[in-house]
């Protein structure tokens, strides 16, 4: 893996001030990415197999109930 973007601080001053310092070359934007590179690989799989193997075992009727909870939780704000 290439390089990732550093986290942003939440805080809105210390926010200015990496913008700042990252402007004026003063520190990089980016840090090594340390992670597992296979271990990204088989989350990321399972993540994109997941939805759609769970649709596949339901009935119409159970993904009709799911689909109208969501729409009337989003309705309802």
């Amino acid at each position: 893996m290439a390089e990732r973007r550093k986290k942003r601080p939440r805080d809105p001053l210390a926010l200015a001030k990496m913008i700042g310092d990252i402007a004026t070359g003063q520190t990089p934007d980016s840090e090594p990415d340390n992670r597992n590179q296979a271990a990204v690989e088989l989350g990321r799989l399972g993540g994109k197999r997941g939805g759609r193997a769970r649709a596949d075992k339901m009935t119409p009727e159970q993904r009709r109930e799911i689909a109208q909870k969501a729409a009337k939780k989003r309705w309802s704000r």
